[in-house]
């Protein structure tokens, strides 16, 4: 800006100056005028036209030359001015319309509610796996996912439908006018099939799957903030599917969701008081005599009843307070056990979620060391699904325990599709079978078989094999002939207290029920 105001500064007065010579010339020529020859005179008014004429072109020239500059200074500041509007309403990623840009729409569109059965649908999407992405191949990979992903979407809906990325694995697509709810189908069914095929990036081919939550106006809603709302419970409710899922709002969502924030809130108050209390139930070997204790939540709320500990898990985590609350329950755990006898070992369940924990292993060390156990009695059981889908983290996780002498068991074992391969690299040191193909075993041909598989494979890694979900004496025998060692259910024994807990092993309590 200053060379601007120098130029034009310097210019300005070059034109002063010029304007100045010609106005002295003129004065001289006038002054002299009649004192000259005609020739001298005829010479001077030359000479005069011929200045007064460059001086003019001069002027001229200098302020068409300022006129074209200022035009396109203005053209410029125009193009500027339009480019950070464009960018003001842009996903810089993608290129779609970015969050801004959609809540003006949807405020457009809502002004324009069309009559039933026709509406206006809002589709909230998010995707299924993209985190691991990240954390396996980078942002860069994940970048690059996320504008194949946009193109897709684009060729998924019409060209009057608005597509917009609000941010993260967030998109969103607002479909004017389509035929209620069969026509806001059809659109969800085309993204998912969009995305039938994995996504091929320099990174390799990655499969992406969607959660759809699909709210209608004005059927749903007809503001803005309450049809986002909807769409986002319905969202919430199709994440909860295992696979790819178009889930549309429903009034019961609400009442499913306010109930849930109720627990979350109730549990939260409970994990700040530590109120949550402890139920031990007995695992028996084969033939006899209590080995262990496995260790699980006791949760009552005041409306909604006794909570289970499958419940209370994912309940916590949505909460926040997971990790603290296990670390509760653990330490709890290890007072109580250091009442046993030796040989009496203690079953922790560990929650999937918390495998990504870096700093968990360190705490449960700590844990023990507070409680005077020895890591020798402490069991943790890992469900095998959690160990399959973070298997680097749970090998992090694990590495460290087993040396400090922690044993490592795959819990519910057989439903989570693992390897040998698996089950060698995590170096385990127990299976336990999953109480359903216990259930059926008796009457169920492939239950028996796989029950006998899941034996076998636990013999051939030389694992520890406990058997859940037993409540029959014709079960247990079945096990023992097929060297299971260690059985834990109805039949063995309800969870009880510490307390409880305590008197039967310090009393020598051994229950023929389930002896061999």
């Amino acid at each position: 800006m200053r060379h601007k105001v120098r130029i034009l500064d310097g210019g300005l007065l070059l034109a002063l100056l010029a304007a100045a010579t010609l106005f002295a010339f003129e004065v001289d020529v006038f002054r002299h005028l009649g004192g000259e020859t005609k020739a001298q005179e005829k010479v001077d008014l030359d000479e005069l036209m011929a200045l007064s004429t460059l001086s003019m072109l001069a002027v001229l020239t200098f302020f068409w030359r300022r006129a074209r500059d200022h035009k396109r200074e203005n053209e410029l500041r125009i193009a500027a001015e339009e480019e950070v509007m464009r960018l003001a309403v842009q996903d810089p990623l993608t290129g779609l319309p970015n969050r801004r840009r959609f809540e003006e729409a949807l405020k457009a569109a809502l002004l324009a509610l069309p009559a039933p059965p026709e509406a206006h649908a809002l589709l909230m999407i998010d995707l299924n796996g993209f985190k691991k992405i990240n954390d396996l191949h980078g942002h860069p990979a994940g970048d690059q996912v996320l504008v194949h992903i946009g193109a897709r979407l684009l060729r998924a809906v019409r060209d009057q439908d608005l597509v917009a990325r609000l941010g993260g694995d967030e998109f969103v697509i607002l479909a004017r006018n389509v035929e209620g709810s069969e026509g806001a189908a059809n659109i969800a069914r085309r993204v998912l099939e969009s995305l039938d095929e994995p996504v091929v990036t320099s990174s390799g081919s990655h499969a992406i799957g969607l959660g759809i939550g699909v709210a209608l106006a004005p059927q749903d809603a007809t503001t803005g903030d309450e049809l986002v709302r909807k769409a986002d419970v319905a969202l919430y409710r199709a994440k909860a599917e295992p696979a790819s899922s178009i889930r549309f709002f429903e009034p019961a969502m609400d009442l499913r969701l306010q109930q849930r924030d109720e627990l979350e809130r109730a549990i939260r108050n409970a994990v700040e008081g530590d109120q949550v209390a402890l139920r031990f139930q007995p695992v028996a070997r084969i033939g006899g005599g209590i080995a262990a204790f496995e260790a699980s939540p006791l949760w009552s709320h005041p409306k909604f009843g006794e909570i289970s500990a499958d419940r209370l898990s994912p309940i916590a985590e949505e909460a926040g307070v997971l990790p603290r609350l296990t670390e509760q329950l653990l330490r709890r755990s290890c007072e109580a056990a250091t009442a046993w006898p030796d040989e009496i070992r203690l079953s922790f369940d560990v929650p999937g979620p918390l495998l990504r924990d870096r700093s968990f292993a360190d705490r449960i060390l700590a844990a023990l060391r507070e409680a005077g156990l020895p890591p020798q009695r402490l069991k943790l059981e890992i469900d095998e699904g959690a160990l399959i889908r973070d298997a680097e983290a749970a090998e992090s996780l694990i590495t460290p325990l087993r040396a400090a002498g922690i044993s490592i068991v795959a819990d519910n074992f057989g439903t989570g599709y693992s390897d040998l391969r698996n089950l060698q690299r995590l170096k385990l040191d127990g299976i336990k079978i999953d109480g359903s193909f216990v259930a059926a075993m008796e009457h169920d041909r492939q239950a028996a078989l796989m029950v006998r598989t899941l034996i076998g494979i636990g013999q051939g890694l030389d694992l520890s094999v406990i058997a859940d979900g037993v409540a029959t004496k014709a079960q247990t025998e079945a096990l023992a002939r097929h060297g299971c060692q260690q059985a834990q259910g109805e039949l063995i024994g309800s969870p009880v207290s510490a307390e409880q807990a305590r008197a039967m092993v310090m009393g020598g309590h051994r229950s023929e029920s389930y002896a061999g």
